[in-house]
């Protein structure tokens, strides 16, 4: 997959990190979006490129950038998803009210 241009952005991953991103990898209940971080992460410390790891997990290039940014700031903690993300819950109806 030789398509896109190389990126000036590179990860080196340490061997707990790459460790904990492989563990993700292989998890049957890990959430799907953390799955997909993992992945992305994986993907650009192997050399690949945004446009092309873009096109294998099936997300737009900002948002490969938008991971990665976090990663490089947060480290594995980053890919987590932040508490209160996500649709508001409306309560259901009462019978009799």
């Amino acid at each position: 997959m030789a398509r896109g241009r190389k990126s000036s952005l590179t990860i080196t991953l340490t061997p707990k990190e790459r460790q904990t991103l492989l563990a993700w990898q292989r998890s049957t209940t890990i959430r799907i979006g953390l799955l997909r971080r993992a992945r992305i992460i994986l993907l650009l410390a192997d050399g690949v490129s945004i446009t092309d790891i873009a096109a294998m997990v099936g997300i737009t290039r900002r948002f490969v950038y938008k991971w990665v940014q976090r990663f490089l700031e947060q480290g594995v903690e980053g890919l987590a998803d932040k508490p209160g993300r996500g649709g508001r819950r409306i309560p259901a109806l009462r019978e009799g009210t």
